[in-house]
Formats: C-alpha cells, structure tokens, sequence
C-alpha cells in the first residue's frame, strides 16, 4: 500500500508515520508539507510544498497512492470564523480534490474531533467548519473515506502537539492517563491507535464512514474487526 500523508509534524501526523513505516503493510509513504521532517528512511519519500491551497503542481505524484492520511489541522482558539474555516475546511478540500483528481480509486482519512457537527448548523463554530469538511469529503467519489473523531488522544513515543496549550494540557493529564483509560475508555484513546487505526482503514475499510473512539481503539487491535 501507497500511502501519502498531510500533517507529518504534527501529534497526530507524527504518530501515523511512526506506524507507517513499521508497518509492512505500507510499501511507500509520501509526505507532503510546508517544510521537511528531516528524516530520510527507505520507505519514506517528501515532498516540500508551500501553497497549500494549490496542489496542482504536484497533483501528479498523487496518481499512484492507495490511501490519503491526512492529520493537518488547526486549533480553533483566537481564531476568526473566516480564518478558521479557510485552514480547515478549504485547505482540506484542496488537498482532497487534488488527490481525486489524480486518482479516485483511493481511500481518504480524515482526522476530525469528537463533538463535529454533521448537520452544520451548531452553536459551535469550529463543530460546524468541521461538519462541513467531514460531509464535503464524504460526498467525493473516492473509493473510500472515513472520518475520525477521536475524543482525548494520549501522546505516546515521544510525540507531542505542536500547540503550547495543548502541550500544557497533555503533560498535566499524562499522569492521570490510565485512570482515564479505566473511566472512559469510549473517549480514551492513544496517538498509537490513531496511528495504527488510519493504516487500519486505509488497508481494510470499516463498517461505517463516522469513527469514534471506541472504533479507533477497535481499529488499533489487529484481527479485531467489525
């Protein structure tokens, strides 16, 4: 399986490339982003990309990739509506259509959030940009796309959130991980998972497009499938 791969430096990008390269059912992983990751492993291809809006330079290198992961994202905090929505949902969707265009017969991941709001019409403005991304990429003609909402994800390898609040946030909480683990573990869940969870969909698909958590944790564990 060829995989390409958008959000590489971020928690959850960082943690689906880790998988991605030791998983064997990966045979390739392009990444594509603003600036390199400065790794170079055999399986392990970049592509340095600065307008994130136009893929059209590079559209061709999509043509032979079998899943899309993309894990880029942005917090929603001091951030306008206007501003928010175009990092979200219309640079999601240029990536999308670029790939479409180059190859429709490829399954698309998208690392959502618990609490996205499919009917667009929430009080939440981030829930609803999210719910129109998710309904937007569902509504293209790849062979397959599945949307992830992940709820609390724990970082594990070394990986962390490029966000210093959330970094803040992770470090208060790690202790009191397993707990969480124990209380709530429809809403717990690990960056491995996600990881292993996107490779997980690319390769074998799942029952439902929306996944949660408890699917993600599902997803995680190999042979356990719906």
């Amino acid at each position: 399986m060829k995989v390409a791969l958008f959000g590489a430096t971020g928690m959850v990008g960082a943690s689906a490339l880790i998988e991605c390269l030791a998983d064997p059912r990966v045979q390739s992983v392009l990444v594509v982003g603003r600036r390199s990751i400065g790794i170079s492993p055999p399986k392990l291809t970049e592509i340095v990309h600065s307008d994130f809006f136009d893929f059209g330079p590079i559209q061709p290198r999509f043509a032979d990739c079998d899943a899309c992961l993309f894990c880029l994202g942005v917090s929603a905090a001091g951030m306008s509506a206007e501003a928010y929505h175009r990092l979200t949902y219309e640079l999601t969707l240029a990536a999308a259509r670029s790939m479409l265009a180059a190859n429709a017969n490829l399954t698309f991941c998208y690392v959502s959030g618990a609490g996205t709001d499919s009917t667009e019409r929430g009080r939440s403005m981030w829930a609803r940009v999210k719910g129109k991304t998710e309904n937007a990429l569902l509504a293209l003609p790849f062979k397959a796309a599945f949307m992830l909402r992940p709820a609390y994800i724990q970082p594990l390898r070394g990986v962390q959130s490029k966000t210093p609040q959330y970094r803040t946030f992770y470090a208060a909480l790690g202790p009191l991980y397993p707990f969480l683990r124990r209380l709530a573990p429809r809403y717990v869940t690990t960056s491995v998972e996600v990881g292993r969870a996107l490779i997980r969909l690319a390769a074998e698909g799942y029952s439902r497009p929306i996944v949660y958590t408890e699917d993600i944790n599902r997803l995680a564990l190999t042979g356990d499938r719906e």
